[in-house]
């Protein structure tokens, strides 16, 4: 079976105890986590053969960080050693009214001095069928840029499939160029563009028509023009897909999404998520759920979405970045068992 390779920034995350904030904690819970490391371990997870992509320092916490991914049966040969740090970032989860916080502390993180020419695509490559990243990915620095271009160039060259998640952190564009002046080029080498109710107004400026996230009510049927815009402006994009998260509070999201294969728009079933555990993670376990959806049920895009919905829900159930689901609790879920029964 062929792999899917993943590539981009993994740290290590520190999280306060329970709900307590910054100004309370005494200690912090240690894991790890990053956009495209949790995509590998969903896929995985979910049987499928996965590859990460990154490069980390030559230290005691990242072979910590490999150990645990080998473990995740994710596959780590890839991964590049050197550069100064593990990039940091520290979450103080959220309640009710009250939004959840995220600290970086990810300058100089050893990715963020990858180079073009460091990273072997046509190695990385073999054997490969989908290569994924995330807009996290670019806004680290330059290098970071320009490594995620050459691969999807080099994906392109081989007939891979290239998804991208456009995920759009405001704070991490520092280094001088912003995410509508380097994010075009590499979305442009896309098959796949996920992207959630603010990416591609925020990136590309385009927005949906009548709706209002801040209400907690999200109309899935308002999105299509934005997946239609998106594959008209990169018109190698086979599907676009949207996540429609409405926040009633930090604690009770709804939680549905939508693809547009260019014809037809398919809408996923909307849950209730009315006690979250930890919505980080949340949309990554979404695109791990949909490239597994896609492998698997090629040709049935409807299944396909409805597969990366509940997993990501059932993410949300879940402490720490990883969506530790299997295939059987998810299709369970997908199958209207939503009851939380104890399995005995």
């Amino acid at each position: 079976m062929k792999s899917i390779v993943t590539f981009g920034e993994v740290m290590l995350r520190l999280a306060t105890p329970g709900y307590q904030r910054f100004q309370q904690a005494k200690q912090f819970e240690a894991s790890f986590g990053g956009g495209e490391a949790n995509v590998a371990v969903s896929l995985a997870n979910y049987g499928l053969p996965a590859r990460f992509v990154t490069r980390l320092p030559d230290n005691d916490l990242s072979d910590a960080l490999i150990s645990e991914l080998r473990g995740l049966q994710v596959d780590t040969g890839s991964i590049l050693r050197g550069g100064e740090r593990l990039g940091i970032y520290f979450l103080e989860t959220g309640s009710v009214s009250r939004s959840s916080k995220v600290i970086y502390d990810r300058a100089h993180s050893s990715i963020s001095s990858i180079a073009p020419g460091m990273v072997d695509w046509d190695k990385v490559f073999e054997g490969v069928r989908w290569f994924h990243w995330t807009g996290i990915t670019p806004a680290i620095s330059q290098g970071a840029a320009d490594v995620c271009l050459e691969g999807i160039r080099k994906a392109n060259e081989k007939g891979i499939t290239v998804s991208c998640d456009l995920n759009f952190r405001k704070n991490l564009w520092k280094y001088g160029k912003t995410a509508s002046e380097v994010m075009p080029e590499l979305v442009a080498g896309c098959d796949v563009i996920l992207g959630n109710e603010e990416d591609a107004e925020k990136v590309f400026g385009i927005h949906p028509e009548g709706a209002d996230v801040t209400s907690g009510h999200v109309e899935a049927a308002g999105y299509e023009s934005v997946c239609r815009q998106l594959m008209q402006r990169f018109t190698r994009a086979k599907k676009a897909i949207i996540t429609l998260r409405g926040s009633i509070n930090a604690n009770h999201n709804s939680w549905s999404g939508v693809l547009f294969d260019g014809n037809k728009l398919f809408t996923a079933p909307t849950y209730q998520i009315t006690h979250i555990v930890d919505r980080v993670g949340g949309g990554d376990s979404f695109m791990g759920g949909l490239i597994y959806g896609l492998v698997t049920y090629e040709g049935d895009d409807q299944k396909a979405l409805n597969f990366a919905t509940a997993a990501s829900c059932l993410k949300h159930t879940i402490q720490g970045d990883y969506n530790r689901v299997t295939v059987a609790e998810v299709e369970k879920l997908m199958s209207g068992d939503a009851s939380g029964r104890v399995s005995r």
